[in-house]
């Protein structure tokens, strides 16, 4: 079985009304999509992670009329939101496009920033054939940055975990800027401002790139 991680990111620069709204926000973000599934014509259901302002998140919903009912759980600034949408273009068509090439997704489907825009990054896993079938098939407007190719190992995860380019940037910052030193010679704000990122985008970049550093290292032993 074969796998391809890659960032999808759009021409309108959103997924849908509810992506626009979030991304817009200063107060609140969606980190991750858990999951996404289509249960009748023309609805489906998604659990969101956020970050940040749950207040915010209620009102966002609330004010967006693909969302058809929602609820919004969590404490402090972490929370899920379950969704229950409108299927409305590009999520139809990438949802058919899943379906006719018999892919599987990797869940969850994490938010990153690429070069490009902020993006989910998604872990398609298939044959061969069908994930370069699906790629070919993704409309106009839909931009796909390839992170990773290979053989899925369902133990491990990815076999050869890699930085993604944007967490190669971050990671040099980091030991140039002694984030690695004892004791500490710089921030996640600091290095945040440096990129113009979020703050916690930082945070949980830093702490992906541990990981993948780590299994790395323990695939070596």
């Amino acid at each position: 079985m074969r796998y391809a991680t890659m960032v999808l990111t759009w021409a309108d620069g959103r997924l849908n009304a509810i992506d626009d709204r979030f991304s817009r926000s200063d107060a609140v973000a969606i980190e991750a999509i858990r999951y996404l599934n289509p249960v009748h014509e023309q609805r489906y259901v998604e659990l969101l992670e956020l970050r940040g302002d749950l207040e915010r998140a209620r009102a966002l919903l609330a004010d967006c009329p693909e969302a058809l009912e929602y609820d919004v759980a969590g404490t402090d600034d972490r929370g899920v939101a379950y969704v229950q949408c409108r299927i409305v273009e590009p999520v139809d068509e990438l949802l058919s496009i899943l379906r006719e090439h018999e892919i599987v997704l990797d869940w969850p489907m994490t938010y990153v920033d690429t070069d490009a825009a902020r993006g989910p990054e998604v872990t398609a896993l298939g044959t061969s054939r069908a994930i370069q079938h699906a790629a070919a098939a993704l409309p106009d407007g839909i931009d796909l940055d390839l992170q990773r190719l290979g053989e899925y190992d369902p133990g491990g995860g990815q076999s050869s975990p890699t930085l993604t380019a944007r967490q190669r940037e971050l990671f040099e910052l980091a030991v140039s800027e002694g984030y690695y030193e004892v004791p500490r010679e710089t921030t996640h704000r600091e290095l945040a401002a440096k990129l113009d990122l979020a703050t916690g985008t930082v945070s949980e970049h830093l702490q992906r790139i541990e990981a993948t550093l780590a299994a790395r290292h323990t695939s070596a032993l």
